[in-house]
């Protein structure tokens, strides 16, 4: 099949062709009637396997023109550099019609995105948050809305935009088709679907877990933080075949952490994006990552699911995520349009149990290697790999009630106070040998 059989506009068509696009992938092919049909979709597909041009498609190709420019496909993503891609791809896929799109995304100027909405757009990507700011401010006009796409549900929620999520599809016209893409299906999702969905149909391009036929997966098992730094640093050495390298790490304070090691080794020619980067930084890395320019992109997992590189040659597990599911969104990262990819992964002995819940996933044993000769093996620790020591807290047993003598004690003899009738009369005896009486009589005057 050729999107030349899918019952798609020449402008579309032309678009495609351009951009050197011939053959649907399985999702795009298995959703574009049903979803043409205005029947709600919830769609299944692994990263990596066109998820975005299945729903833009369809849904641009049923946009009708509209002089006031009221939106009419309103598409949502969890992140503020998915937004910028899926425009761009929007852009790309309109570019012989009048289409306009506009993307909304928090950290950008408020006004600006106002002033653009106010000017007209057919088609609205934003994240929830920011839409959520627009709609109640009255920027975003929904009364025209009739799709809705809901991209990365799954990563939406995890990322707290539940009470936003609910708020827009309470906004929006009640006659609208929903479109729902994920990688995975939580209980959470259903729930949503169940709410505000009208019996959608679910389409699966592939099963939750199953590994990308195209991508390569080995593996190392190393004992430490710096062993994976030095071993990192000798493969991307010896390997010139390793020339746009993907570094998915846990945390943002471990992709600073190593961005901090390989720094100076890879002047000019690594980057390094997660959460805490301002706006320009992360727009800025990735541009030049997608040029060429850097070798090197480190990022944490949130980055995974809103990041769009072509060509990736290789992606590197620094360490195994606990989320199962967050293995397959990385790896997928690499191996695109077809083209083969190779995933390596870091594994510590602390991180066997989340590689054991990956392979189960999968259904599939990720192959080990050999360490390779001339390694060097850190015994330093990180203090977050040091043991930990764990002080036992003795609790002193309190005595019984019965067991507790009187709240006093005797005082000592000295400090003791008797009371006793004294006898002056006596004492002074003792001590002037004579009785000292005073005398009653006063004084007599001299006249």
């Amino acid at each position: 099949m050729t999107f030349e059989d899918l019952n798609l506009t020449k402008p579309l068509l032309k678009a495609l062709s351009e951009a050197g696009y011939t053959t649907p992938t399985t999702i795009q092919h298995k959703v574009f009637s049903v979803m043409m049909s205005g029947k709600d979709v919830c769609g299944i597909a692994q990263t990596g396997t066109g998820k975005t041009f299945a729903y833009l498609l369809p849904t641009l190709r049923q946009i009708e023109y509209s002089k006031d420019r009221l939106p009419q496909l309103l598409i949502l993503v969890p992140t503020r550099e998915l937004v910028v891609q899926v425009l761009e791809e929007v852009r790309k896929l309109a570019a012989y019609t009048t289409l306009q799109a506009v993307g909304v995304y928090g950290g950008g100027n408020i006004k600006v995105q106002m002033a653009e909405l106010h000017e007209g757009a057919d088609v609205v990507v934003a994240t929830p948050g920011r839409l959520y700011d627009l709609a109640l401010n009255g920027s975003l006009k929904s009364k025209n809305i009739k799709k809705l796409v809901i991209d990365e549900v799954d990563e939406m929620l995890n990322l707290g935009f539940r009470p936003q999520l609910k708020n827009i599809l309470d906004l929006l016209p009640q006659r609208r088709q929903n479109l729902l893409f994920s990688a995975t299906i939580t209980q959470e999702v259903e729930a949503l679907m169940k709410t505000y969905f009208n019996d959608p149909v679910r389409i699966e391009a592939a099963p939750v877990g199953t590994p990308l036929e195209n991508i390569e997966q080995q593996a190392y098992e190393v004992p430490n933080f710096y062993t994976k730094v030095n071993l990192l640093d000798l493969l991307l050495d010896r390997h010139e075949e390793m020339n746009k390298v993907l570094i998915f790490v846990a945390t943002k304070k471990l992709a600073d952490q190593l961005y901090g090691q390989l720094e100076l080794g890879y002047m000019n020619k690594i980057g390094v994006i997660h959460s805490n980067k301002d706006q320009n930084h992360r727009f800025n890395t990735i541009r030049q990552f997608h040029a060429g320019n850097y070798r090197i992109l480190i990022a944490t997992d949130i980055i995974a699911r809103g990041l769009d590189v072509a060509e990736v040659s290789h992606v590197f597990n620094f360490d195994i995520p606990e989320v199962p599911e967050n293995y397959i969104h990385r790896i997928g990262r690499t191996g695109r349009a077809d083209q083969k990819g190779i995933a390596i992964s870091f594994i510590t002995e602390r991180e066997k149990p989340f590689q054991e819940q990956i392979e189960e996933l999968m259904d599939f044993e990720i192959p080990i290697l050999p360490l390779p000769e001339g390694l060097k093996i850190s015994e330093i620790l990180t203090p977050d790999e040091e043991p930990k020591v764990f002080m036992k807290n003795i609790e002193l047993k309190r005595p019984k009630r019965e067991d507790v003598g009187p709240a006093f004690h005797e005082k000592k003899a000295k400090n003791q106070k008797v009371n006793i009738r004294r006898d002056h009369a006596k004492e002074k005896m003792a001590k002037y040998g004579r009785p000292i009486k005073r005398s009653g009589n006063k004084p007599k005057r001299n006249s």
